[in-house]
């Protein structure tokens, strides 16, 4: 029953959400580097794919650049993003004598190791991903060009040619829909029996607890709001995640600022979750504008406890600073 002049809302916050230990982390070193070296901080690329932690590194003395030929020569440390780079940007960044830490997300880590293996091995390598993503660039960029093949889609897998195709190895981007990358790695299993995929999923855990949490709310609501940024691809996916399980309506915002109230104003029930990039203070930002306009009842749905730790780059750990 509406509560003075507010209607009622059922919210249902998805658990877990928001950062994960690859974006902690990757933000902690950019604020460590800052209090170690003091600022400027140079960081090739956003740290993380989420515009108000961009500005509040900003603030704190933080300099964002798309290249390294944008840094003038300085002692100043450069942090690589949790996206991964190629392999000619630490080359480029050692003949310019830059001090540099890698924020690279070890998941990350983890899928260039295994297209390296896989290429050492006389492999053709196939990256599961979409085209321009840093990810994606950063992946490809670990092997000579045209070592690996990019395939974007379910088209793309089934008209791929290959050099060999009893010699195949795939890898995928971290942040992908499980079942859009299970639909593609389904059908190059068929074409080529013998492709040799990861030991374990590289789709990271976040992504997976994540996108569960969402297809468990879906179902139950009336709208699903999914905290972040456009170009972050895990959020991106929670919002296809959210319509695919059965939410009537579902969007994705940086901002409280962002919410289409024509599309909102009507609804009886709604599901609230993050990438793995936005922080929870947004989270809390798009709950305070619900409540001016209704009367919350606010409950939590968990698909998995998360207690992964990444430590920081080796450089940025205490005792090494010390």
């Amino acid at each position: 029953m509406p509560v003075g002049d507010k209607p009622s809302l059922r919210v249902i916050l998805c658990s877990p959400r928001g950062f994960c230990a690859g974006v902690v982390r990757a933000i902690d070193s950019v604020e460590r580097a800052l209090a170690l070296y003091g600022p400027p901080v140079y960081v090739r690329h956003e740290i993380v794919h989420n515009r108000y932690v961009v500005d509040s590194l900003k603030l704190k003395g933080a300099i964002f650049v798309e290249e390294l030929d944008e840094i003038p020569d300085t002692d100043a440390p450069v942090v690589f993003s949790a996206h991964g780079v190629p392999k000619s940007v630490p080359e480029d960044a050692r003949d310019r004598h830059f001090i540099t830490l890698d924020a690279t997300c070890p998941l990350v880590t983890k899928v260039h190791r295994e297209a390296e293996i896989h290429f050492r091995r006389g492999r053709e390598v196939l990256l599961i991903g979409h085209s321009g993503h840093p990810e994606v660039v950063g992946t490809m960029g670990q092997l000579p060009p045209g070592a690996i093949s990019l395939i974007e889609t379910p088209e793309g897998a089934r008209t791929f040619v290959p050099k060999d195709p009893d010699n195949l190895a795939y890898v995928t981007q971290t942040t992908l829909s499980i079942e859009d990358a299970a639909g593609i790695v389904t059908i190059l299993k068929e074409r080529f029996p013998a492709i040799v995929g990861p030991h374990k999923d590289d789709i990271c855990y976040a992504t997976t607890n994540r996108q569960e949490a969402v297809k468990r709310v879906a179902p139950l609501v009336d709208a699903m709001v999914v905290v972040g940024a456009p170009n972050s691809s895990n959020s991106q996916r929670l919002k296809e995640v959210a319509l695919r399980a059965g939410c009537p309506y579902a969007e994705l915002v940086q901002r409280a600022t962002d919410l289409d109230w024509e599309k909102l104003g009507a609804i009886k029930s709604l599901g609230v979750t993050a990438g793995a990039s936005a922080p929870e203070v947004l989270v809390e930002e798009v709950l305070d504008a619900f409540a001016q306009r209704y009367t919350l009842a606010v409950e939590t749905m968990a698909a998995a406890d998360e207690s992964v730790f990444f430590p920081l780059p080796r450089p940025l750990r205490s005792e090494a600073a010390e």
